[in-house]
């Protein structure tokens, strides 16, 4: 009886051994996966991103695991700078807002008048169009022109192909990013005068899937001549997004002969991450 007893005993004691040993393996195991992991998020953001989502993360289980992780993208955003603008708001997918940084700016062309009138399509009342500096400083210390109106409506506009800007049909049906409008604008303080806008986004036949248009708005005489801007975000559009048409103008109200209506500049379209709108 005690010899069985020692057997059983012998038996137990090997169970162990080899349990413990089974476990040591384990852990030897992931904490190799978890340097080869480290190892390769390291290799990957030395690769330039598109090759990490369009050929990296195609190889193998762990090349597509490391290629889809939280870890890597936030730390490709800190390392190229792109950080949030307000840090209470953390992206939901942070390879989406490190593409969308990157890929982020202005898409109107010559928005401050610093090559004339280039880039925009224009109707002209009154004396037309001018280009002067700027009669107060603007909130963005860079801008030093501004486009000036005329007696009669005056108007320029701008058709943004996505595609030809690079968001393909897949990105924007498939994403549908926030797109973003900024203008500003600013009387004369000596004339009164009339400032509009109208954005839409189209379709491919260009007809309007959505639109902001504001109601106009007037300035007296003997105003701050200061400036205001207007902003807007366009969310939850649907699909079908392939065109972005920015319109606005204006007039002075006096009928004065020059330049005495609305002022306008430093225009924008942007698509840009949610946690940045």
């Amino acid at each position: 009886m005690k010899r069985k007893t020692k057997v059983m005993g012998a038996s137990h004691s090997y169970g162990s051994a080899s349990s413990r040993s089974g476990t040591r393996g384990v852990v030897a195991q992931q904490a190799t996966s978890s340097s080869a992991q480290e190892i390769l998020e390291e290799i990957f953001l030395h690769v330039p991103a598109n090759q990490v989502v369009l050929v990296c993360r195609l190889v193998c289980p762990l090349w597509k695991q490391v290629a889809d992780s939280e870890s890597l993208w936030r730390v490709r955003c800190r390392r190229e700078g792109y950080n949030l603008r307000d840090s209470s708001k953390t992206p939901e997918d942070w390879r989406l807002f490190y593409f969308l940084c990157k890929k982020r700016r202005n898409l109107l062309k010559n928005p401050r008048g610093e090559e004339n009138m280039t880039g925009w399509t224009i109707k002209n009342g009154g004396d037309g169009w001018n280009l002067e500096d700027v009669m107060v400083p603007h909130p963005n210390e860079v801008v030093k022109k501004n486009f000036v109106t005329s007696y009669g409506m005056c108007t320029k506009e701008q058709v943004i192909d996505l595609e030809k800007e690079g968001y393909s049909a897949a990105f924007m049906d498939n994403l549908k990013p926030d797109i973003k409008i900024s203008d500003w604008y600013a009387p004369r303080w000596d004339c009164g005068c009339e400032y509009s806008i109208s954005v839409a986004l189209l379709d491919a036949k260009q007809k309007v899937i959505q639109s902001f248009t504001p109601p106009k708005v007037f300035f007296d005489q003997w105003n701050d001549q200061e400036w205001n801007q207007t902003i807007h975000v366009f969310r939850d559009y649907g699909r079908g997004v392939r065109y972005i048409h920015f319109w606005h103008g204006g007039k002075d109200t006096q009928f004065w002969a020059g330049w005495y209506g609305i002022r306008v500049t430093d225009s924008s379209v942007e698509i840009c991450p949610a946690v940045d709108t």
